[in-house]
């Protein structure tokens, strides 16, 4: 398996090298130059693997430049941190189907592909004597998440970019309380798109890159798609287990449109999924996006789900490559105009296409208050406002015809006064956040500006 840019100059590069060059060099976004398709009796075998094994079979389909060894002993190292022995558990309530990925180190379905790519990242720079910096922005989990996945590993430093008093409490909490030698906190005067912004433009410097032997951890990086698509396959197989049903329904919140393309992946590899059912917050671009072929920035608006208060989806592109019928040149062409103006506008032809697999809704603060209340009072399960949108999304735009399947994406302790707003207490605290707030702090608050930031990459950097 060879990969290829989006804007089409980086093409037939393998697995590694597309790994530790995330971003393209030509701007774009690596994807692989041709999709497995699997047959039922494929999808019938992978449905009766535990999670580590189906991680195994579905990731090496992508990858063919590491020993299977190899890559299976770095997947059994990264989900063995893992609370559940499922590792992502399907759970029936209300009438629909929860799949839990918040049972890694920071209670965040980042955890499950982030967890593998730092395990990853060792391995190959081990492999090759080299040294990394990862630069990455986050809305809120991301960050955590990396720096849980690469805290203390050899040749690798990290600076985490967030946006200074716009992500949840415990959110900064476990990002700040981490003071590990290699991790660098970085509050940015600004918002999550600021700092994604930032973390493109010094990616696309390519000499700093290359002086700094700069890595990513966004979902700019494909492996973090590749580990994303494993958990809707397993999800499947488990509720086809549970009701015999072939066809579902996955309900996703998402703010860059990383965790929903990598479900799109899946469908296009022969996963019988009906619809896509897109959910968003106040920050409605991508919901826009899909139900009037409107993807027009907009002023980022605070909300209940801080981890989707986005306005410019990075992972679009991908999904647009397909859609432009994976013409680079019409691809590269529209991110220019984007970058131009701010906008990029759909045919009625491309609104119908994109129609026939995804739906999309837009949740609003009181709707999903409303949304945690309503479940906590039917089943006693607790909500997180992201996993709250995708529930609301899901229940009123799914068929019926079908289970439906609804990604919860955080746990609800991170998210503690949005849930006492909603039910009157706060949510139950694992364990793993006891004594977070006593913990010593290291973060440096800094001006959102791509120049001061390379500054102190550049004095801090490996």
């Amino acid at each position: 398996m060879k990969y290829q840019s989006t804007r089409g100059q980086v093409r037939h590069i393998p697995f590694k090298q597309a790994v530790m060059m995330g971003l393209a060099e030509d701007g774009g976004l690596l994807l692989p130059e041709t999709i497995p398709q699997l047959t039922p009796g494929d999808l019938d075998a992978l449905a009766k693997l535990a999670y580590p094994e189906l991680a195994f079979q579905v990731m090496s389909y992508f990858i063919e430049d590491i020993p299977s060894a190899d890559l299976k002993n770095m997947i059994d190292r990264s989900y063995a941190s893992f609370t559940h022995r499922d590792i992502t558990p399907v759970v029936h309530q209300d009438g629909l189907f929860i799949l839990e990925l918040f049972h890694g180190p920071t209670l965040a379905f980042k955890d499950v592909a982030l967890q593998f790519l730092g395990n990853l990242f060792e391995y190959l720079l081990i492999e090759s004597g080299e040294h990394m910096n990862i630069l990455g922005a986050t809305s809120g989990d991301t960050g955590s998440a990396a720096i849980y996945g690469v805290r203390g590993k050899k040749n690798i430093n990290i600076f985490i970019l967030h946006p200074h008093k716009k992500v949840s409490p415990v959110q900064e909490l476990q990002m700040t309380t981490v003071t590990d030698a290699n991790v660098f906190n970085l509050a940015i005067k600004g918002t999550f798109d600021d700092g994604q912004k930032i973390v493109k433009e010094t990616f696309g410097d390519l000499d700093f890159k290359r002086q700094h032997a700069l890595g990513a951890v966004n979902s700019i990086n494909w492996a973090r798609v590749l580990a994303q698509i494993v958990y809707y396959f397993y999800a499947w197989g488990q509720v086809r287990k549970q009701t015999g049903a072939n066809k579902v329904y996955f309900s996703v919140p998402t703010g860059n449109f990383g965790d929903i393309f990598a479900g799109y992946i899946a469908r296009r590899m022969g996963l019988p999924i009906e619809k896509l059912v897109l959910a968003t917050n106040a920050n409605n671009i991508l919901s826009r996006f899909v139900n009037a072929g409107d993807y027009s920035i907009d002023e980022v608006h605070p909300t209940f789900s801080p981890s989707m208060d986005i306005q410019n989806a990075s992972n679009l592109e991908r999904y647009l490559f397909y859609l432009f019928n994976e013409d680079s040149a019409r691809l590269a062409a529209a991110m220019q105009q984007f970058a131009a103006t701010g906008q990029l506008t759909f045919t009625d032809s491309q609104i119908a296409e994109i129609g026939e697999i995804f739906l999309a809704s837009a949740v609003d603060n009181d709707q999903t208050l409303a949304t945690i209340r309503e479940f906590h009072t039917a089943t006693g399960y607790v909500l997180d406002p992201h996993t709250a949108t995708g529930v609301k999304a899901g229940k009123d735009l799914a068929g019926g015809e079908c289970p439906i399947i609804c990604l919860a994406t955080a746990h609800p302790a991170k998210f503690p006064d949005a849930v006492n707003q909603a039910i009157g207490k706060d949510p139950e605290r694992p364990a793993s956040l006891d004594g977070l707030e006593e913990r010593e702090k290291r973060c440096e608050i800094i001006e959102a500006n791509a120049e001061k930031i390379k500054a102190y990459l550049a004095e801090n950097a490996l």
